[in-house]
Protein backbone atom coordinates (compact mmCIF):
# COMPACT_ATOMS: atom_id res chain seq x y z
CA UNK A 1 0.00 0.00 0.00
CA UNK A 2 1.39 3.35 -0.95
CA UNK A 3 -1.29 5.91 0.25
CA UNK A 4 1.44 8.36 -0.41
CA UNK A 5 -0.04 8.10 -4.60
CA UNK A 6 -3.24 8.73 -3.73
CA UNK A 7 -4.80 11.43 -6.23
CA UNK A 8 -8.28 12.54 -7.53
CA UNK A 9 -8.55 10.08 -9.85
CA UNK A 10 -8.62 6.49 -9.21
CA UNK A 11 -8.86 3.41 -11.36
CA UNK A 12 -9.35 0.08 -10.01
CA UNK A 13 -9.14 -3.27 -11.92
CA UNK A 14 -8.08 -7.02 -11.16
CA UNK A 15 -5.58 -9.21 -13.11
CA UNK A 16 -3.98 -12.23 -12.80
CA UNK A 17 -0.45 -12.55 -11.96
CA UNK A 18 0.68 -16.11 -11.90
CA UNK A 19 -0.62 -19.37 -11.24
CA UNK A 20 -4.36 -18.15 -11.48
CA UNK A 21 -4.18 -15.83 -7.96
CA UNK A 22 -6.40 -12.88 -8.72
CA UNK A 23 -4.89 -9.41 -7.46
CA UNK A 24 -7.10 -6.23 -6.75
CA UNK A 25 -5.03 -3.15 -8.35
CA UNK A 26 -5.49 0.61 -7.04
CA UNK A 27 -4.11 2.71 -9.19
CA UNK A 28 -3.64 6.80 -9.71
CA UNK A 29 -4.71 7.14 -12.86
CA UNK A 30 -3.06 10.66 -13.00
CA UNK A 31 0.33 9.00 -12.89
CA UNK A 32 -0.25 7.43 -16.31
CA UNK A 33 1.31 4.50 -15.23
CA UNK A 34 4.77 5.90 -14.17
CA UNK A 35 6.22 6.29 -10.92
CA UNK A 36 3.80 6.78 -8.25
CA UNK A 37 1.18 5.17 -9.75
CA UNK A 38 0.46 2.44 -7.76
CA UNK A 39 -1.75 2.87 -4.32
CA UNK A 40 -2.72 -0.53 -3.09
CA UNK A 41 -2.65 -4.04 -4.70
CA UNK A 42 -4.68 -6.34 -2.71
CA UNK A 43 -4.28 -10.22 -2.75
CA UNK A 44 -7.88 -10.86 -3.22
CA UNK A 45 -10.91 -9.53 -5.08
CA UNK A 46 -13.71 -9.73 -2.88
CA UNK A 47 -15.33 -6.30 -1.99
CA UNK A 48 -15.21 -6.40 1.92
CA UNK A 49 -11.23 -7.44 1.72
CA UNK A 50 -10.74 -4.30 -0.76
CA UNK A 51 -13.01 -2.20 1.82
CA UNK A 52 -10.83 -2.90 4.73
CA UNK A 53 -7.85 -2.83 2.60
CA UNK A 54 -8.28 1.20 1.56
CA UNK A 55 -9.71 2.24 5.05
CA UNK A 56 -6.27 1.72 6.05
CA UNK A 57 -5.52 4.86 4.43
CA UNK A 58 -6.07 7.95 6.22
CA UNK A 59 -9.43 9.64 5.75
CA UNK A 60 -7.32 12.89 4.84
CA UNK A 61 -5.99 11.77 1.82
CA UNK A 62 -9.36 9.48 1.03
CA UNK A 63 -11.30 12.75 0.66
CA UNK A 64 -8.63 13.47 -2.51
CA UNK A 65 -10.46 10.97 -4.61
CA UNK A 66 -12.76 12.58 -6.93
CA UNK A 67 -13.53 9.73 -9.24
CA UNK A 68 -13.32 5.93 -9.32
CA UNK A 69 -12.96 4.08 -12.39
CA UNK A 70 -13.72 0.31 -12.27
CA UNK A 71 -12.81 -2.21 -15.31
Amino acid sequence: MFPENIGKPLSIDETSLSNGELFTIITNKAAKGKKGAIVAMVIETTAETVIAIIEKIPLKQRNLVTEITLD
